[in-house]
């Protein structure tokens, strides 16, 4: 059945349908519809919503509730996931699967409303302390919203580990129709969790190793669950690039102005095509650097002061030139403006 649904609402719709019985958040904008209805749609499916008194509370009890085996989620906007990343590490450090959903915002600084891609280093570089890796999804559209949140639970089972929705407040707020999943994400054992039954005394949440060598072990661990991911979970589409002379890279709501110019670029007989990473963490670094060899040229489109662009740069490793266009602090490029990039990348 299709509805006209918006973004921040078809997350929590898709949470309900993944089996998401615990909320834990505070209210941001341009992520504050995604607390709305979640108060009203996970009591419906006899779940747990609790607006806590701070983001810092709120990721807390994300940690409690992931400890129990709970499927558990939080959102919140660029000050707010500031907030949560000490929590974020801690989560990480415990292999404590849980979705965190940051709809971005301007920045720094309480910044702006806007939409804007400037938390890419902070959610696909991991903002808090130590060694860690965020899982981070980015959809491109209200459906993907739905889509890649229920993934996002389903990764954060199997790899017992955070995993992010990465959108923006275009995404957030816009409105398109979907079609909600047919059927429930299935439930995944959890042996290791501590639900208070007598099977499960002896187990124990902790990301704390005072011994170095033990640290040292379980960061080893860490690394080798980390390189399974990026073996395994890579997600990316591509558009007309098969026989490109021009490659654009974006993500999120630069993706589908960027698929709007390539389309405008081939019009007029330059041969452009489209590479856009769905997972930011793992990141497709190696379709990227098979694509680069047969390009003259890569533009990379985001809505930051140049953050994926490093990410491509090591990809490509110097295979062809890579040249950045991006907006800032709420500023979107029209197809027009990529149209024109593209036309001159490789002056």
């Amino acid at each position: 059945m299709r509805s006209l649904i918006k973004g921040n609402e078809a997350i929590v719709q898709a949470a309900v349908m993944a089996g998401c019985r615990a909320y834990f958040g505070y209210p941001i904008t341009p992520a504050s519809e995604i607390a709305e209805a979640a108060s009203v749609e996970l009591p419906k499916a006899g779940a747990v919503f609790l607006q806590a008194e701070s983001e810092i509370s709120a990721i807390h009890m994300v940690f409690g509730a992931a400890s129990a085996g709970v499927r558990v989620m939080t959102a919140s906007s660029g000050p707010g996931i500031s907030l949560m990343q000490e929590g974020i590490s801690y989560l990480a450090g415990a292999e404590l699967p849980c979705v965190i959903v940051d709809i971005m915002r301007g920045g720094p600084g309480l910044g702006n409303i806007g939409a804007e891609q400037g938390d890419y280093f902070q959610m696909v570089k991991g903002g808090g302390h130590g060694n860690y890796r965020n899982i981070v999804l980015a959809p491109n559209c209200v459906q993907e919203m739905c889509n890649l949140t229920m993934h996002a639970f389903k990764l954060a089972d199997i790899y017992r580990n955070p995993a992010v929705v990465l959108a923006d407040g275009a995404l957030g707020q816009m409105m398109e129709a979907i079609e909600m999943p047919g059927s429930p994400l299935e439930a995944i054992p959890k042996p290791w969790a501590v639900t208070g039954e007598a099977d499960t005394r002896r187990n124990l949440v902790t990301s704390m190793y005072l011994d170095h060598a033990v640290m040292e072990n379980h960061l080893n661990h860490l690394g080798m669950k980390y390189r399974e991911l990026e073996e395994k979970e890579c997600l990316w589409e591509e558009t007309n690039t098969g026989y490109a002379d021009v490659l654009v890279i974006a993500y999120g709501i630069t993706s589908r102005l960027a698929r709007a110019a390539v389309d405008l670029a081939r019009a007029q007989g330059i041969k452009a095509g489209l590479l856009r990473p769905i997972t930011l963490y793992p990141f497709p670094r190696r379709a990227i650097r098979a694509r680069a060899e047969k390009v003259s040229s890569i533009l990379v489109v985001e809505l930051s002061n140049g953050q994926m662009v490093e990410d491509v740069q090591l990809a490509v490793n110097g295979v062809a030139p890579v040249k950045l266009l991006n907006r800032m602090g709420g500023m979107i490029p029209t197809a027009e403006d990529i149209l024109e990039a593209i036309s001159r990348v490789g002056e």
